[in-house]
């Protein structure tokens, strides 16, 4: 699904914040890039999504080499991106930002909308309240359900679990693995809580310092190890 050779990436092209990445996320699988602050996690994503020029490498996905591709041309190809801090837009209601995007790719807007309420059933109580008046759980669920409803390949979610109250991040973690399964979508997940990263992911990387330096497939048996091994 996406496969990322040798990238080397930053602000400036004398400044590089990740170092010669190596990494894939299978399809239908959710993998997740841990890290403390200040890692490169951030730079990989936007590296990933356009919003930054990488220097070196390929960003492979669905077998189409897109490092120098523009972010709109790759969210068109099936890549949705949660950015830090959900992005949702506060003067607009929940239905108005499921359904942006919706009308220029030309996609049925009632069935999109029913996708995103199945997945996340509260938001179609709340369907005509500003996203500036919704909690943090709740922006956060929006978010996600409205790169759902625009039909991705790949969600990449940054920091999905950060301020948001640990029975919403356990729901959204259920949704997340729902969705793989269900919509054969694949989920790139970039966060600091191990805890909730591995519990949800089938693989993993620990990127430190701008470079990974361990990485495996996670097991029930091994879960438990990885954690203890991994210190943020």
């Amino acid at each position: 699904m996406l496969e990322i050779k040798n990238l080397t990436a930053g602000y400036s092209d004398e400044t590089a914040a990740i170092h010669d990445i190596n990494i894939q996320v299978p399809k239908n699988e959710v993998c997740s890039i841990i890290g403390s602050n200040g890692a490169g996690k951030t730079t990989l994503l936007k590296s990933i999504m356009g919003l930054l020029p990488s220097s070196n490498g390929e960003i492979i996905f669905d077998g189409q080499e897109i490092s120098k591709l523009d972010s709109e041309t790759i969210s068109q190809m099936g890549i949705g991106y949660v950015p830090q801090g959900r992005m949702i837009f506060p003067y607009l209601t929940v239905e108005e930002n499921l359904l942006l995007g919706c009308e220029v790719r030309k996609m049925n807007l009632k069935k999109a909308l029913e996708v995103g309420y199945d997945y996340f059933p509260d938001l179609k109580g709340i369907n005509k309240r500003k996203g500036g008046m919704l909690s943090g759980g709740q922006q956060q669920q929006l978010a996600i359900a409205r790169m759902l409803v625009i039909d991705p390949k790949l969600i990449i979610l940054d920091e999905p679990a950060e301020g948001i109250q640990p029975n919403v991040v356990q729901e959204i973690g259920r949704i997340l693995t729902k969705i793989t399964s269900e919509l054969n979508v694949s989920v790139l997940l970039v966060e600091q809580f191990v805890g909730f990263a591995l519990e949800l992911s089938h693989s993993y990387y620990f990127l430190q310092g701008g470079q990974i330096t361990n990485g495996g497939i996670i097991t029930n048996e091994n879960r438990t190890q990885i954690i203890d091994s991994i210190k943020l």
